[in-house]
């Protein structure tokens, strides 16, 4: 028995869980609170996607062939017609996809072993891209092609509402009003929510706790969660249930509705520790419960809404959180999948990542476009260093995994250089990426600091290519900045995800087309791996969607009685913005692929666009640059190389000679030398003791280094820019940081 019960509703992420159970299941081991937590999402897919799943979509689905009046795809028809492939493969597949079964990649590539549907059209569209993959890779791409295929046919045939990240999606989509999920709520269950309910009875019997929390982070989770509260009001009236989440936290801020009470007993806002710390004490210990003090929570009272938030208790420190638990979730049957053929984008989808935040909240705070104004960013609290490097230890150690996704708004840069910092000291092996904004603190030291500590990858909001949209987003950075730090990443070996943005208010066609052009050119430099164009959205929460008229946008305003977050708008310029994004959509595609930046812009447009005004050399000459003679005095000087090999000589020079030293570098991938005089060469060798990354004590800055070498000899400057030494920060072998 565990008082408590953490689940994730279907859908979320096929290859790893949604953090946010884990998250809390280490704060309530830090008070000692008996919790469990089920990911009901994967439980569902692997349920659906087995022999036995197979068989009883093919049996549900076989009346609709039998019909021959009935409308059905020839997809699907020749789906249906491979069934037998398709249920003796699926075991094996899945297997395959939990890397479990690796050998069976040769025979997913030899393109005879899989049934192959209208997924697989798209292999002659990206046979180039195989070249970049390998064999591993190349089957999970199949692999995942063929489960598309299956989905295609569940969509059609068993459950519209389905897909492999979201479930009837629609319905939680700025749904202001709650009729529309409550009318499904009642109507007959579907395909997918008998597999859902029967996992969870099993789970609630086994388990029997006294409170149910469903974490809800997209719209895609909500009617499934909805469904389950309604069956544990149904079955288990006895147990309380709550929801948390992203979803709550963004569109149920003013919740009117009664009937969402139905289905939950409370509904908590922002974070969930401290308010479900003060549920578990009101359901399971206060013997006046009646009286008990409530933090950020919707409940029903006299059958009216009553947001409590009466409790003195203030929020716990980001510190006292504990490390995240992956305890009880099924770490080795989650499915790493391949969607497109991009090392970058994969990411998302394949492999397991172990999630941390470096930071809760946004440091930045201001882009016009966000939700600024509630607490997930607007409360900005970094996490230290140690901690967090404590908690990768301790994830690594309970988990097996070494890799980590730190899922911030946006990475702090100071925050990163230090964890980085104490990556390296502790010797530890680490993969990680984060989401970052593409700020100039992000230099190439900096960015090669943090690949030596395992940094792979980074996502950040470039938004719309545009210097005037972007002031008006208050964005902070400029097109040519962003290039920069972009360059400064891609030279260090870490890989570039931009999100892309169109549609913004005010914008106008030429800069739609413009914004194009720049994202063409960053990805033909070679400085961008990765990006995804989505289409402006206003929200309510947002300063565009707080003070509509300063942006040029007109409101269409609803009754709201249940979510709201997304609203509908007219922009003044009047503008079909989404034209464009079928357009954007495609050339993106191949960019990202590597090919295809010949092509005119209007080929990816069916539709007249204006001629790009942005030189075809803009990004080229953004890159361009003087060598810089200016560190910091207060710069850390950090030694990240091996120590050299040293062989002393004499040189002779028209009848003078001295002493010089060959001082030869092995580094990981490469070789080099330099020479300096034999005692500055002596000296070299006794500060990188003092500056080497792995070394315990303060590590010196620009001014401590310049007063120590000072001691000795004259002109650190001189010695400092002087072509040995640039050639050791060419190699990133001395860091500026």
């Amino acid at each position: 028995m565990k008082d408590i019960l953490l689940i994730t509703p279907p859908f979320t992420q096929l290859n790893t869980p949604y953090p946010a159970t884990a998250y809390l299941k280490g704060f309530f081991n830090t008070k000692n609170i008996p919790n469990h937590q089920m990911d009901l999402g994967i439980e569902v897919i692997l349920e659906l996607f087995s022999k036995e799943g197979m068989e009883k979509i093919f049996q549900v689905s076989s009346s609709k062939f039998q019909n021959l009046r009935t409308e059905i795809s020839d997809n699907s028809q020749r789906i249906f017609a491979l069934k037998e492939e398709y249920i003796k493969t699926i075991d094996d597949v899945i297997a395959f996809l939990q890397n479990k079964k690796p050998t069976l990649a040769r025979q997913i590539c030899s393109m005879n072993f899989l049934p192959e549907a209208s997924r697989f059209s798209q292999l002659d569209d990206m046979e180039y891209a195989f070249g970049n993959m390998g064999l591993q890779d190349k089957a999970k791409h199949l692999a995942t092609l063929y489960l598309e295929d299956l989905s295609d046919f569940i969509v059609e045939n068993i459950d519209e509402n389905f897909g492999f990240s979201r479930y009837a999606e629609r319905l939680g989509r700025s749904a202001n009003s709650f009729d529309e999920l409550y009318e499904k709520l009642h109507s007959e269950k579907t395909f997918i929510d008998e597999i859902t309910l029967e996992l969870l009875e099993k789970k609630i019997k086994e388990i029997q706790p006294k409170l149910i929390g469903l974490s809800v982070p997209f719209p895609g989770n909500l009617y499934s969660a909805f469904k389950c509260a309604q069956f544990i009001k149904k079955n288990f009236p006895e147990i309380k249930t709550f929801m948390g989440g992203g979803f709550p936290n963004t569109e149920l801020r003013d919740l009117k509705e009664k009937r969402v009470f139905e289905f939950f007993d409370f509904i908590t806002l922002d974070d969930g520790e401290l308010p479900l710390e003060l549920l578990y004490e009101k359901i399971c210990h206060s013997e006046q419960s009646e009286k008990s003090p409530l933090k950020r929570t919707f409940l029903l009272e006299n059958g009216e809404v009553i947001y409590k938030n009466n409790s003195e208790k203030q929020d716990y420190k980001q510190s006292e959180l504990g490390t995240p638990d992956y305890t009880d979730l099924p770490l080795d049957r989650y499915i790493s999948v391949i969607e497109i053929a991009n090392p970058m984008h994969s990411l998302w989808s394949d492999g397991r990542w172990n999630k941390l935040t470096m930071a809760h909240g946004c440091y930045w705070g201001k882009c016009t476009f966000c939700d600024i104004s509630l607490d997930y960013i607007k409360i900005y609290e970094p996490v230290a260093a140690k901690i967090l490097v404590d908690r990768i230890e301790e994830l690594i150690e309970k988990t097996g995994e070494n890799g980590f996704h730190f899922v911030d708004e946006a990475a702090p840069p100071a925050l990163m250089r230090e964890v980085a910092l104490e990556i390296i000291r502790r010797k530890l092996v680490v993969t990680w990426w984060t989401n970052i904004r593409f700020e100039k603190s992000f230099t190439r030291d900096l960015c090669f600091l943090l690949k030596l500590s395992g940094c792979v990858a980074v996502s950040g909001g470039l938004e719309v290519a545009s210097d005037r949209l972007l002031k008006l987003i208050n964005k902070g950075v400029t097109v040519e900045q962003v290039a920069k730090v972009c360059r400064n990443f891609t030279e260090a070996g870490i890989m570039v995800h931009s999100y892309l943005m169109h549609g913004y208010p005010t914008q106008t066609e030429q800069e739609t087309v413009d914004s194009l052009e720049m994202v063409r050119q960053m990805f033909e430099m070679g400085i961008l791996q990765s990006g995804f164009w989505h289409q402006f959205a206003m929200t309510a929460h947002s300063p565009v969607g707080l003070n509509p008229e300063e942006f040029g946008v007109v409101p269409n305003l609803k009754d709201i009685t249940f979510a709201n977050n997304d609203i509908e708008f007219k922009d003044k310029t009047g503008i079909d913005h989404s034209k464009f994004s079928f357009g954007l959509k495609k050339s993106l595609f191949n960019y990202m692929h590597g090919i295809c930046f010949e092509n005119p812009l209007q080929e990816w447009f069916e539709f007249k666009i204006p001629r790009t005004k942005i030189h075809p050399d803009y990004i080229h000459d953004c890159l361009l640059e003087e060598e810089n003679f200016n560190t910091k005095p207060n710069a850390k000087i950090v030694w990240a190389g091996t120590k050299p090999l040293t062989n002393f000589f004499t040189k002779t020079k028209k009848g003078n000679s001295w002493e010089m030293a060959t001082l030869t570098f092995h580094e990981k991938t490469n070789s080099f030398s330099i020479n300096l005089e034999k005692e500055k060469a002596n000296w070299l060798l006794e500060t990188i003791d003092k500056i080497t990354l792995n070394n315990q004590n303060k590590i010196l800055n620009f001014n401590e280094l310049k007063s120590k070498f000072e001691l000795d000899f004259d002109d650190f400057e001189l010695f400092w820019y002087s072509k040995p030494i640039q050639t050791l920060k060419d190699n990133g072998v001395i860091l500026s940081l």
